[in-house]
């Protein structure tokens, strides 16, 4: 990934310390991958659980190596979430692979998942106002980013209060707060 994502390093920095306002003992990360998001957030927040899926064998080898204690389950993203509830769910690097229908889905399920007050932490590749701001490769079949303002419609919609966090070209880290439930 350093390699392919020029801000490899402070999107992962961002993404945690995007987090540690937040009162977290439950957490879910979507597309756990090598593990390194899990590790810099549970850094932040040490009495965590982590529960993380992955639709990767390989990636949840490595990320087993870095995170024995966690609960890592093989899973698309497209599938029915763990039940949680969760006081934060976080991405980094995985949701651009959906298309905006599917984001949207996923959205809608994060937001189900989450105690009221929980947060998701969404760090990604992002289409960007400026032409020239795109730096991250993309393969448009694969990576299918959309715009900030789309994604934070959509988190909207799905009964978060969503926010952007962070911007560097084509990265940006959202945060999405659950609204509280009625009575």
């Amino acid at each position: 990934m350093l390699a392919e994502v020029p801000a490899y390093a402070e999107l992962q920095e961002q993404t945690a310390a995007a987090t540690e306002s937040l009162e977290a003992t439950a957490v879910l990360e979507l597309g756990v991958g090598t593990g390194e998001t899990a590790r810099q957030v549970l850094a932040r927040h040490p009495e965590a659980k982590l529960v993380g899926i992955d639709s990767s064998r390989e990636m949840l080898a490595r990320a087993r190596g870095a995170l024995p204690e966690a609960d890592l389950r093989l899973a698309r993203l497209e599938d029915p979430l763990p039940p949680g509830p969760f006081d934060l769910v976080v991405s980094a690097l995985a949701v651009h692979h959906l298309d905006a229908g599917g984001k949207q889905d996923l959205f809608r399920r994060v937001a189900e998942v989450l105690r009221p007050r929980g947060s998701f932490v969404l760090a990604d590749v992002v289409v960007p106002e400026r032409e020239e701001d795109v730096v991250t490769p993309i393969d448009g079949v694969y990576d299918l980013p959309d715009r900030v303002d789309d994604q934070l419609e959509w988190l909207r919609a799905a009964g978060l209060e969503a926010e952007v966090v962070w911007t560097d070209k084509d990265l940006a880290v959202l945060r999405a707060t659950r609204r509280q439930r009625p009575g």
